[in-house]
């Protein structure tokens, strides 16, 4: 096997600590062992890009608009509504498509 040349420091919280030597535990290896096939298999999910967030931003404010028009159709019914409420609908559709959910 390959030598252990490198260290690093990992600061955590005292809740995060005693999980990482409970699960090492009971797997039977050391915490470093288990952070290092932790990072080996593990998957970390990445945080929204700048185009994610504003695809995220675009789909609140549609949800507000629906929201309203949904209060529109409640006061004095749908009719009016109707073409509005589909093509948010489709806008919808297509920043979800976009953003791969």
């Amino acid at each position: 096997t390959e030598k252990l040349k490198y260290r690093i420091a990992v600061k955590m919280t005292a809740a995060d600590y005693f999980r990482l030597l409970t699960r090492s535990h009971e797997a039977g290896v050391s915490p470093s062992e288990y952070m290092r096939e932790c990072f080996r298999n593990g998957h970390v999910k990445e945080r929204l890009s700048e185009e994610h967030a504003g695809y995220i931003r675009q789909l609140c404010g549609m949800a507000n608009n629906l929201n309203q028009l949904a209060r529109k159709a409640n006061a004095g019914g749908f009719h009016d509504e109707r073409w509005d409420c589909k093509v948010a609908v489709a806008r919808i559709h297509e920043l979800i498509t976009k953003i791969g959910i």
